[in-house]
């Protein structure tokens, strides 16, 4: 089926589709070989080394209180980045001048520094200049890392969801005599927020992906740092990379397969129900009614 944005694929493009597609399964599979290869010339597929994955201790010492401790540094950047990044996307569309550039500045200085030195410094300021104990010291440096650098970039995705909107919603909303603030909040968010969902939601996964910075440099016992402890005790260090990286990959997984079933929910929840009124659930207008007779009388 054609349209106007696509043009359904020809006899030729259909083979050429094909073609490339049987190319792509066999270099994928000549790689995978070829790794496959690799590792068992290395000795990493010996039993000894993944048999560790196969016992609880592995998971219940290791892997799993590391995987809390990344999921709960994730959410609670989750939990702020968002509502702040929503804040400073609004406030940098503001018709104050004193709002709007303030905003801005605060936005563009925190998305030009990169997360891992924004976790170097604030695990600084936690232990020079608070009373932060050095045992919550690494979960409050991540987690301000990852809210002030995410929030930034949540806020410019807020700013071009809303502006991407047609100006006609707008319009429309101040022609009904809503106030600025609530065209925000009742017509142009509502509608921005299913346009913004797919980048919210890869600017999530790097929130999730990015907590392993924490591990590597301020000491923080999340999935990465504990696969580390986990290798130095079974001497298996490409198979625990291996399995970690499965692990983020089903967790970033649930994570996008939800963010598509709250797409489709809210897709579904905007349309019209297509209901059909009884006559009796019919209010009748009856001025409406007379003035329809007074113009065909007039008429």
């Amino acid at each position: 089926m054609s349209s106007v944005l696509y043009d359904t694929p020809g006899p030729r493009a259909k083979r050429r589709n094909v073609v490339f597609s049987v190319v792509f399964v066999l270099v994928l599979a000549l790689v995978a070989w070829w790794v496959w290869q690799k590792m068992g010339d290395k000795g990493q597929l010996k039993w000894d080394l993944w048999e560790p994955f196969t016992t609880s201790e592995a998971w219940t010492t290791y892997l799993l209180p590391g995987l809390g401790n990344t999921l709960k540094a994730a959410a609670l950047a989750m939990v702020i980045a968002l509502p702040l990044g929503a804040f400073f996307g609004i406030a940098r569309m503001s018709d104050h001048r004193w709002v709007r550039v303030p905003a801005g500045a605060v936005v563009e200085f925190f998305r030009a520094i990169p997360v891992l030195l924004l976790m170097l410094f604030a695990n600084e300021f936690y232990a020079r200049s608070t009373d932060v104990t050095s045992d919550d010291r690494p979960l409050y440096a991540v987690v301000t890392g990852l809210v002030l650098y995410n929030a930034s970039v949540l806020a410019e995705i807020v700013r071009a969801g809303i502006l991407a909107l047609p100006k006609g919603q707008t319009e429309a909303a101040h022609a009904i005599g809503l106030r600025k603030g609530q065209t925000m909040t009742s017509i142009l968010l509502p509608q921005a927020v299913t346009a913004m969902l797919p980048a919210i939601v890869s600017q999530l996964v790097v929130i999730v992906k990015d907590t392993a910075l924490g591990g590597v440099m301020i000491g923080y016992t999340e999935l990465l740092s504990a696969r580390q402890t986990l290798a130095a005790n079974y001497a298996n260090v490409i198979p625990s990379f291996i399995v970690v990286a499965i692990v983020f990959v089903v967790v970033n997984f649930a994570l996008t397969s939800f963010a598509s079933w709250l797409e489709r929910r809210l897709r579904r929840s905007k349309r019209g129900t297509g209901a059909v009124l009884a006559p009796d659930t019919v209010e009748d207008n009856p001025a409406a009614i007379n003035g329809s007779y007074g113009a065909g009388t007039y008429a």
